[in-house]
């Protein structure tokens, strides 16, 4: 992907005998670059409000009150944008995307922080109402040593993955977990990556996973949240979100290239979508500041 080649690559300060790195730090302005790197992140920010976050393909204005789950390699920043405010408070807290092995992960009372962390390749942003009781938990976590300090970030992690109002920030096309529990997901996923660029039926894609297109239409809404057209139309945004960020093109020309055979129609599903028209989006991602 181009976009990640001038996208700040950052060297995080962990250690291979670190469990979790926590900095706890009170700015005047966000200017730090764009970046990504392989470690989780856990993002706490207040006094924000009018902060640009970008997560992936996903831009919006920060409020008073942000908590944010970054996966690895997942690019993502905070900048000054429409924020008036001095003194913001901004706890990151980072750890190595191998901490918990696969055989804990694996084990049933982790399961809720499995799924959290296979989400987070998306970046989740979590309620107000779910991180206000565990504010005051992570204005101490800095201050604590030794096993105190492991287990009450464990403890953090662990409330995260079960509340109940967590929002993925970056393109959805499918859920990671989904994965290992449904063959028939992943061939779904593999067809509409090759072909998101062609005319996808419902009939054809039943057919392909012999199924009649009532079951399927059964099948992906409770697997995925969405109805066939709103999966593959998100798969085709999520590219062309990229493209226009990426390359040169007009913008009918990434439409059509995308798999929409109309520019309005592209422009309502992307403004549905992202909250803003393709022109908009180009513009606001071309005015990064300090993108490496």
């Amino acid at each position: 992907m181009e976009l990640l080649k001038k996208i700040h690559r950052e060297i995080t300060p962990i250690s291979n005998q670190d469990s979790f790195l926590v900095f706890d730090r009170v700015k005047d302005v966000f200017d730090y670059p764009v970046h990504f790197h392989p470690e989780y992140e856990i993002n706490f920010i207040e006094n924000g409000k009018g902060l640009r976050r970008i997560v992936g393909d996903s831009m919006e204005e920060a409020t008073d009150l942000e908590l944010v789950l970054v996966g690895p390699n997942l690019f993502h920043g905070w900048e000054q944008h429409l924020c008036p405010r001095k003194r913001m408070h901004e706890i990151t807290i980072q750890f190595h995307n191998d901490l918990f092995d696969q055989a804990f992960l694996n084990r049933k009372i982790m399961k809720p922080i499995k799924d959290m962390f296979e989400r987070s390749a998306h970046g989740i942003l979590f309620s107000e109402k779910d991180v206000q009781p565990i504010i005051p938990r992570i204005l101490k976590v800095s201050k604590l040593e030794g096993i105190d300090y492991f287990l009450e970030l464990f403890s953090i992690l662990y409330d995260l993955a079960n509340s109940r109002n967590q929002r993925l920030l970056s393109t959805t096309t499918i859920y990671m977990e989904s994965f290992e529990n449904s063959d028939k997901l992943k061939l779904l996923y593999d067809y509409v990556q090759e072909n998101y660029n062609t005319k996808i039926t419902l009939d054809e894609v039943s057919d392909m996973m012999n199924m009649s297109s009532v079951s399927f239409n059964r099948f992906i809404k409770k697997r995925t949240g969405k109805t066939f057209v709103e999966y593959v139309n998100d798969v085709r945004i999520g590219y062309a979100s990229r493209w226009l960020i990426e390359k040169d093109l007009s913008i009918s020309e990434i439409a059509f290239l995308c798999g929409f055979n109309s520019i309005a129609n592209f422009n309502r599903v992307f403004k549905k979508n992202k909250g803003r028209t393709p022109t908009k989006y180009r513009q606001d991602f071309s005015g990064i500041k300090r993108v490496l």
